[in-house]
């Protein structure tokens, strides 16, 4: 979203959300000067080409030449991603599923593989409107991961240029080395000022990241979780009320341990808290 954002990709079918999914994807083109690639995957005839103009002139999309419509055929994941990857797209706007009955979110098998094998960030939208609003309340992962700092940047420019009321910063606490000297019987006075020490340890590491991130202006507060970061992510998000949730991109093969064991992104997936933007790290669009 970001200074280097200049093509925006919007995953369309035609749903009752999707006017709503225009309005928003048309929201975000305006703050960040984008062109905008409509792809949709399916049925092409008079009668899908007509609906779509409307909707365009409802959106205040139509006649733009900066509005392009590719009209594609097959299975959806892949043309999605060869059109993404054909055109340079930076992020690539879908929706998210509600379960039926539920007012739960989350991700399809089409939309799972479009985060692992897209070669763009991937804004996923549950609640889309037709009279769409900055992004006021942002969680963002900062865990040990290779593109952490491209986490932290974007949310940090979305805050900036959404005016965003909160950044929530939130970084799993690691007590595996306090458990093990706890264990060594050390006394409660000892414990708490090692564990003072680690909390404080991980407060500087993402202090030092935002050292090089421009964000004056920003309100923010950086939260140390505990326990399966995945599942905490999504927790925090939820009693703060996120209205997006930023994480770096799940890795494109899990291992065999974490096909066994759940992967944290799995918690968020499962049940999505809120709009969700996958950072990958593949192409620097959401930096700067």
């Amino acid at each position: 979203m970001m200074k280097t954002l200049k093509k925006i990709g919007v995953a369309i079918a035609f749903s009752p959300r999707i006017e709503a999914i225009l309005k928003e994807a048309a929201r975000i083109k305006s703050i960040w000067g984008a062109e905008l690639i409509l792809i949709h995957v399916g049925a092409h005839g008079e009668k899908e080409t007509t609906r779509l103009n409307q909707l365009l002139v409802q959106t205040g999309l139509a006649d733009r030449e900066d509005v392009r419509i590719f009209w594609e055929e097959g299975k959806p994941s892949q043309r999605i991603l060869e059109t993404c990857k054909n055109e340079n797209v930076d992020l690539l706007i879908a929706g998210a599923l509600k379960k039926e009955n539920l007012v739960r979110f989350y991700l399809g098998t089409v939309a799972r593989k479009i985060i692992r094998k897209a070669d763009c960030s991937v804004l996923l939208l549950t609640n889309p409107s037709t009279t769409p609003k900055p992004f006021q309340n942002i969680v963002v992962d900062a865990d040990d991961r290779p593109n952490v700092e491209e986490s932290l940047r974007t949310a940090c420019e979305i805050a900036l240029k959404d005016k965003s009321q909160w950044l929530h910063i939130v970084r799993e606490l690691k007590m595996y080395g306090l458990t093990m000297t706890a264990a060594e019987q050390c006394s409660e006075e000892e414990y708490e000022q090692m564990r003072h020490k680690l909390v404080q340890s991980e407060i500087d590491i993402v202090e030092k990241i935002l050292k090089q991130i421009p964000h004056e202006g920003i309100k923010i507060n950086i939260k140390l979780v505990s326990g399966k970061s995945g599942f905490e992510l999504s927790q925090f998000a939820q009693r703060k009320q996120a209205d997006l949730l930023i994480v770096g991109a799940p890795e494109r093969r899990f291992s065999f341990f974490d096909r066994v064991f759940t992967h944290d992104h799995e918690y968020i997936f499962a049940d999505l808290p809120c709009n969700l933007l996958i950072i990958h790290p593949r192409k620097e669009v959401m930096g700067g």
